[in-house]
């Protein structure tokens, strides 16, 4: 259905994200829900997912990718990558907060409500703020 809406082919493979960035194919990436595993991933430079390559042949041509974090784990042993891919250059986060403090208490969730808003934002160049969102 999607395909059919937009008239363009899904990337679902590796090898189909691998020309992303040489041929300068995306303004914007956003990877959206971004999971603790895929912001562990991004921060360390591993490319085993279509998604973690579109990164990787993104960023070289210094466009924008915006991140939603969604993970259990951003206040805990994730924190570090989240960390090292705030302060990436050209890497822009959806502000966040902690979904469910008593519960869950290390896990973050973006404001998806501010998705469109974060997108433009980093168009700009710039991250939108507050990036810690007060919910």
């Amino acid at each position: 259905m999607l395909e059919d809406n937009t008239d363009k082919k899904v990337i679902d493979t590796i090898t189909k994200a691998e020309p992303i960035g040489p041929k300068n194919m995306l303004d914007i990436l956003l990877i959206c829900p971004c999971t603790g595993n895929t912001v562990a991933k991004l921060a360390n430079g591993i490319t085993d997912t279509p998604i973690l390559m579109a990164f990787k042949s993104h960023i070289r041509n210094n466009k924008p990718v915006v991140i939603g974090i969604s993970t259990n784990d951003g206040l805990g042993q994730n924190l570090k990558n989240i960390a090292e891919l705030l302060n990436n250059k050209n890497t822009y986060f959806v502000p966040f907060n902690q979904d469910d403090c008593i519960n869950k208490p290390k896990s973050l969730v973006c404001d998806y409500n501010e998705i469109i808003d974060t997108v433009k934002f980093a168009l700009d160049n710039k991250q939108i703020q507050p990036i810690i969102s007060l919910k």
